[in-house]
């Protein structure tokens, strides 16, 4: 687009060995239509600072002044200044320009090779396999003036290879480094991007990793890190606030499985498992399935087979392995009539809903193991409920029934702490949903926090060995209604 804009309208104007331009340049900014803002740069933004200016067009300043530079190192793979502001770039010498805002650390080195792509102009950026070996260079200087990144970090580019595409795409980036290392001189690079691609490829020792992510990949255990990252901000909220406790009414056999009876109906019916109440009281009194329904049937008799059994309901996960013993034990009851989605077993193809995607089929193990270190460190029996919720609905396991076994999960934690179990009621779908859906595309977990609470504060409301009165109490509370018929109400 600038090629069609008048020279002197142009952001960036650059000096010229030609003394007509030469002199145009310098009569436009006696006029005051341009200014100098740095060594052979001028501009016709007269309002923002050089600085601005400067940064926003570093790249075809580069491409424009030094022809045949490549953008290398850790900018190969930043594309910005580095917190100290500083470019790396591989040249035909070794030197230090200093523009407004920015350094630019000038590396001798080789010129760009087949691979190397061209970017903004004449500027050249290393491929990929190049960057990796500038980045495992000796630096003699650490952090933002380092012209590397740091280890771990080269180590989670590579991990995120293989997670994205595979051992073969690894594999791949090995070998063209190997063969561009001897054109580069980068040999002893390629010894140590060696080691790490064969540590994560587990045909050596994973000690000598010293990423998190990386060491969990090459043990066996690969995990989603954003996913980790979300457990970590939910924690870290959880952590911050202060929650009612809701001690448990129901302590009678009898009022306790009169809840665990509408905690079951609500729980399949939020999926899509719709039954009319009078249904589901007779397949629950029965234990029997309507005959038209069996698997319907099957899935409220599971979830209210573990939700009613106190014993059960006092179980929570003490490390990460037995928490994965658990959900995969909960899961075979809870599906047990439907052999299709596999009960008891973690998923063998990816699952999403609508355009939300869950954690990889390959990546839900380590990610649940990863989720743990958080879960441990909570106290508060609310904040616990909250967090294994979320993990469970988020990492989604399952092939089916992920939802339920979520809640389940949660309840578990409310009732081995003598809590009032929640309820999410069919008129709070919707808001619990939305909850969800805003921690996970938001980043925000208060929404989702407020709406746990206000389902926690209405089940403290649904207690007693009287069942029918129990469900007046639910039924003045409109939670039967859908959604758009009316919103949750709490019947103190």
């Amino acid at each position: 687009m600038e090629k069609h804009t008048p020279l002197h309208l142009q952001e960036i104007i650059y000096g010229s060995p030609d003394s007509v331009i030469s002199r145009r340049i310098s009569k436009w900014e006696d006029d005051g239509i341009v200014r100098k803002i740095a060594s052979r740069i001028y501009t016709s933004n007269l309002e923002d600072t050089p600085e601005d200016i400067i940064r926003r067009n570093i790249f075809p300043i580069l491409g424009n002044l030094y022809p045949g530079a490549i953008l290398s190192h850790r900018s190969a793979f930043e594309f910005a200044p580095t917190v100290s502001g500083q470019i790396f770039v591989t040249y035909k010498y070794t030197k230090k320009v200093k523009l407004p805002g920015i350094v630019i650390r000038f590396l001798e080195g080789p010129k760009a090779i087949k691979g190397d792509t061209s970017f903004s102009g004449a500027l050249m950026v290393s491929q990929r396999e190049r960057a990796l070996l500038e980045n495992l260079q000796v630096s003699r200087q650490t952090g933002g003036d380092s012209k590397t990144l740091a280890f771990p970090q080269i180590e989670e580019k590579l991990e995120k290879i293989v997670r994205v595409n595979g051992e073969e795409e690894l594999n791949q980036v090995r070998d063209r480094a190997r063969e561009i290392s001897k054109e580069l001189g980068l040999e002893t690079a390629f010894e140590k991007l060696n080691r790490v691609i064969s540590a994560l490829l587990t045909t050596r020792p994973a000690k000598e990793l010293k990423s998190s992510l990386a060491k969990a990949r090459a043990i066996g255990n690969p995990f989603d890190p954003t996913r980790v990252q979300l457990f970590e901000l939910l924690f870290r909220e959880l952590k911050q606030q202060e929650f009612k406790y809701r001690k448990e009414q129901n302590t009678t056999t009898e009022a306790y499985r009169n809840f665990a009876f509408y905690e079951s109906y609500f729980s399949n019916y939020i999926e899509g498992t719709v039954f009319e109440i009078g249904e589901a009281k007779q397949v629950i009194a029965t234990q029997q399935p309507v005959p038209s329904r069996n698997e319907d049937s099957h899935d409220v008799l599971g979830t209210y087979q573990l939700v009613s059994n106190k014993r059960e309901m006092k179980i929570v996960p003490y490390s990460g392995e037995n928490f994965i013993e658990i959900l995969k034990y909960r899961h075979a009851i809870l599906l047990s009539a439907r052999t299709d989605k596999k009960p008891g077993k973690f998923k063998d193809k990816n699952n999403q809903a609508g355009d939300t995607s869950f954690v990889d089929m390959e990546l839900v193990r380590g990610t649940l193991l990863q989720s743990f270190d958080f879960y441990k460190t909570l106290t508060h029996p609310f904040s616990k409920a909250a967090y294994m919720m979320f993990v469970v609905s988020e990492v989604h396991p399952f092939l089916d029934g992920n939802g339920r076994m979520a809640r389940v999960m949660m309840n578990a934690e409310l009732s081995t702490a003598h809590q009032t179990k929640i309820i999410v009621p069919t008129v709070y779908r919707e808001d619990y949903l939305g909850g969800l859906r805003r921690l996970t595309r938001n980043n925000d977990p208060k929404v989702y926090i407020r709406m746990l609470e206000r389902a926690h504060a209405f089940s403290h409301t649904i207690s007693g060995n009287d069942m029918d009165a129990m469900e007046d109490v639910i039924r003045a509370s409109n939670s039967f209604k859908e959604s758009i018929e009316g919103v949750l109400k709490i019947v103190e």
